[in-house]
Order: C-alpha cells, then sequence, then structure tokens
C-alpha cells in the first residue's frame, strides 16, 4: 500500500505570519502542528494541508515549487491579486514575459505563486489551488506517480503531471532546462504511510523507485529524510 501526502510544508523565518498569509489567500483554517510549526487546514477538496516550519535560514533563489491559484473570471483574477496584496505579497519578475496571462507574485517571505488567467484549459476541473508547478525532469514525475499512487494525467515533451483520484491540485514537472539547486529547498513533502503500515517497508520501497536517504542534519527524529531521483528532499512520517 503507498504512503499519502500529508503535507506540504514551507520552511519559514516567521511561521505565524506565513501561515496568516495563506490562510487569508486560500480561506483555510489554521491549526497546531504537532512538530512546533503551524498548520493550516484545506476547507476544499485539496487532500493536504500546509505546514509552517520555523527556520533560521533566508530564502536564496527562485524556489523549486509554486502554487498556480485558478481564475474562473478577469475580475476574479484581480480580486485575488487585491487580496494577495493586501495581505503582504508583492509583484516580481521572473523572466515572465508581458503577454502572457498570468500574475507573479511572491508572499511576505519571498516565496513565488502565479495568478492564472481565466480559461486555462490544462487547469479547467482543478479548485482554487490549481496546480503545484515544480522543476523536476521527466523521471522525477514518473518517481512520484508511482511513490504516491497517483496517474500521470500529462506527459508530453518530458513534462508531467500527476493527480490525486479523489481530485485536487495536479503536481506538474516543467522538464529541462532544470534549475541550479541552491541548498535545502524551501518547500517539501510530507509523506506517511497509511495508519497500519510500516515507515521502515515504505521507505525501502521509496528506494526502490530511485530515492535516497539523506543526512540534513535532523539527528534523532521520528521522520526519515529522504531526496527524490531530482536530489528534492522530503519526509516520511511514521503511520497516520
Amino acid at each position: 500500500m503507498t504512503c499519502h501526502l500529508v503535507a506540504l510544508c514551507f520552511d519559514a523565518n516567521d511561521p505565524l505570519r506565513l501561515a496568516r498569509f495563506w490562510a487569508g489567500v486560500l480561506s483555510w483554517e489554521m491549526a497546531d502542528d504537532p512538530q512546533d510549526g503551524i498548520a493550516l487546514l484545506p476547507s476544499d477538496d485539496t487532500g493536504f494541508r500546509l505546514r509552517f516550519l520555523p527556520t533560521q535560514d533566508e530564502k536564496a533563489g527562485q524556489n523549486q515549487m509554486h502554487f498556480d491559484l485558478t481564475s474562473t473570471s478577469l475580475e476574479g483574477q484581480h480580486q485575488t491579486v487585491a487580496r494577495s496584496l493586501g495581505l503582504g505579497a508583492r509583484h516580481i519578475d521572473i523572466g515572465q514575459r508581458p503577454e502572457e496571462g498570468h500574475v507573479v507574485l511572491a508572499d511576505p517571505e519571498g516565496n513565488e505563486f502565479c495568478v492564472i488567467e481565466p480559461g486555462n484549459n490544462f487547469l479547467a476541473d482543478c479548485g482554487f489551488i490549481g496546480a503545484l508547478a515544480c522543476d523536476g525532469s521527466q523521471d522525477v514525475g514518473y518517481f512520484w506517480s508511482e511513490a504516491l499512487g497517483w496517474p500521470l494525467v500529462w506527459d508530453q515533451n518530458q513534462e508531467t503531471a500527476i493527480r490525486s483520484p479523489h481530485g485536487g491540485p495536479k503536481i506538474t514537472w516543467g522538464g529541462p532546462p532544470l534549475m541550479p539547486k541552491t541548498g535545502k529547498n524551501r518547500l517539501h513533502f510530507d509523506l506517511a504511510p497509511p495508519v497500519h503500515g510500516d515507515q521502515q517497508a515504505e521507505v525501502d520501497r521509496l528506494v526502490s523507485l530511485g530515492a535516497t536517504r539523506i543526512d540534513i542534519g535532523q539527528g534523532e527524529v521520528s521522520w526519515v529524510v529522504m531526496a527524490d531521483p531530482d536530489g528534492h528532499e522530503f519526509c516520511v512520517l511514521t503511520p497516520r
């Protein structure tokens, strides 16, 4: 039995402030987190929570993952942008072209996200979080499809996407050229086996799919830190 995606984790210099920002953007509820962070619980079919974990490290370089937020109208897109700016976001330039219809923003700690224009066919059947867009190879898309048991919903020109059978956002990988990795990723996945599953067996399965165990200085903890075939960190928690 495959593990499930429990959370997308943000390393945050001010977890409470960042959690409040995303709670305001997404209209999700805040909750205490068992690992000294703050969590947001989805109010839709997203299927995983957001966790904000304290770090002293400053953000360096562009993130390897970002949200694509959808719009059903131009007015709705403008409202999302205005709400985000009012909560502390700012416009940024990451090389997008003027003719592109999406708006690129950064949250209060510089984490990039996009507000997509209406009429985007690829995200047409998705909710407000249309996609978690990742930098990554075709092979890493295949890895995560197997790791989570989510089917591929896109596989063309080395670009891949998967989606939970229960709906929610797509997770996409853009293929080459890949961005250089600069230190530990600011965002990472937390996975967990089901309640009656086995953490070590799941770690072994993920290794067989191409993951590796890594040491980022975590010390003696209950979770296992791993990297996917592209070297991006993720954690395997105890069963839940």
